[in-house]
Parts: structure tokens; C-alpha cells; sequence
């Protein structure tokens, strides 16, 4: 009955639009980090322009919180439409502390760097071009499905370079302090990843909950 209430209810706070534009900017701070490791362009002005990103991502955030605590009846619950929201600022936020990571230790950019970076653009992408299904959830189980199983073998695939990239740094040579903050660099990219998969976790809840 509450599914069939929502249905019938105007929704003038259009949160599908929010998390589709909000899909969008983790689609292009991933491509603007993958961008800097691949050194296309200047790595102070990636930065920023990730940096630029991120706080369009937070006007975005701020406003779906807003708007869950002035709308009366939602798509679907409202610490879903929080914890999907989150999930995605999260994602940003990360990026660029990786972006930030790169600028700060000047580290040399590894095939498994970029491999990872390359990873993160893949998944969001999925993310994004899988976001507006949750309009019509009833009739998308079946590509929302394959969106989160998408990204979690994006996810094994990113785990796949993180072990093959620390395996490499620490028999090579080089001092344990340079180990250690190439090694933070590596973390910080598989974060990126890891939350894009967080991000399905929360899609698949909603779709558990509404079908």
C-alpha cells in the first residue's frame, strides 16, 4: 500500500534527477584523476578541477538532504535516499583525496595506478548510466542486478592490481618511508572503487525493498 501511495503522489523534488546529477560527477572526477595519472595535462590543474567537482557534489548533497526533509512522501525510503547519497559524495570526496595524494607525494605513476584509476571510471560509469533504472525499479530488477554485479567484478579487478602493484613496490628497491607513501597512494585509488561498489550495496537494498 505505501509503494502504491508513493506512486500516486507528486514528486516535485525529483530525487532521481539529483542522484543522476550527482552520478555524473563521480563519472567525471574518476575520468579527471584517470587523466592525471595518465599525464594528460597539468597535475595541479586536475586537482583542482576535481576539487571543482567535489564542491558542485556537495551543493548536490546538501540540497537532496534538504529536500528528504521538506518532501512528504519519497521514492523510497529516506535513510535510502541518505545512505545512496552519502555513498556517492563518498566517492568524490575520495577521488579527490587521491588527486590530493598524487599533488602532495609526487609519487611516479604505476601501470597498476592507472590500471586501478581505469577501474574507477568503468565503475562509475555504470553507476551513472544505471542510476535513472531507479524511476522504474519494478521493470529494471534485471539491469539493476547486472549493474551491481558490473561493478563488482570492476571491484576484483581493482583488488587484482592493488595486490600486483604492492607486490612489485615493496621487492623492489627504495627506502620503507617511500614504500609506505606509495603504498597510501594505492589505498587511497582502491577506496575509490571499494565505495563504488558501496554504492550498488545500497542500490540492491532498494531494489530488495521495493520489489
Amino acid at each position: 500500500m505505501l509503494r502504491l501511495f508513493r506512486a500516486l503522489m507528486p514528486r516535485g523534488e525529483r530525487f532521481i534527477d539529483r542522484f543522476c546529477e550527482h552520478s555524473k560527477r563521480v563519472v567525471w572526477a574518476a575520468e579527471a584523476f584517470s587523466a592525471m595519472l595518465a599525464g594528460d595535462g597539468d597535475i595541479e590543474a586536475r586537482c583542482a578541477e576535481i576539487s571543482r567537482i567535489e564542491e558542485d557534489a556537495d551543493a548536490i548533497t546538501r540540497g537532496t538532504i534538504q529536500a528528504i526533509h521538506r518532501s512528504f512522501i519519497t521514492p523510497f525510503d529516506r535513510w535510502q535516499i541518505l545512505d545512496l547519497t552519502t555513498a556517492l559524495d563518498d566517492t568524490i570526496d575520495l577521488t579527490k583525496e587521491a588527486s590530493r595524494r598524487i599533488l602532495r607525494y609526487r609519487v611516479a605513476f604505476t601501470p597498476e595506478m592507472r590500471g586501478m584509476a581505469d577501474c574507477a571510471v568503468r565503475a562509475a560509469t555504470e553507476i551513472r548510466n544505471g542510476i535513472p533504472l531507479l524511476g522504474a525499479i519494478d521493470r529494471s530488477v534485471e539491469r539493476l542486478t547486472a549493474l551491481s554485479q558490473a561493478v563488482s567484478l570492476i571491484e576484483n579487478e581493482a583488488d587484482d592490481l592493488l595486490d600486483a602493484g604492492l607486490k612489485r613496490l615493496f621487492a623492489g628497491e627504495g627506502s620503507p618511508g617511500h614504500k609506505l607513501t606509495v603504498e597510501r597512494v594505492y589505498d587511497v585509488i582502491e577506496s575509490v572503487v571499494d565505495r563504488c561498489e558501496d554504492i550498488t550495496d545500497v542500490i540492491d537494498g532498494i531494489v530488495i525493498e521495493q520489489v
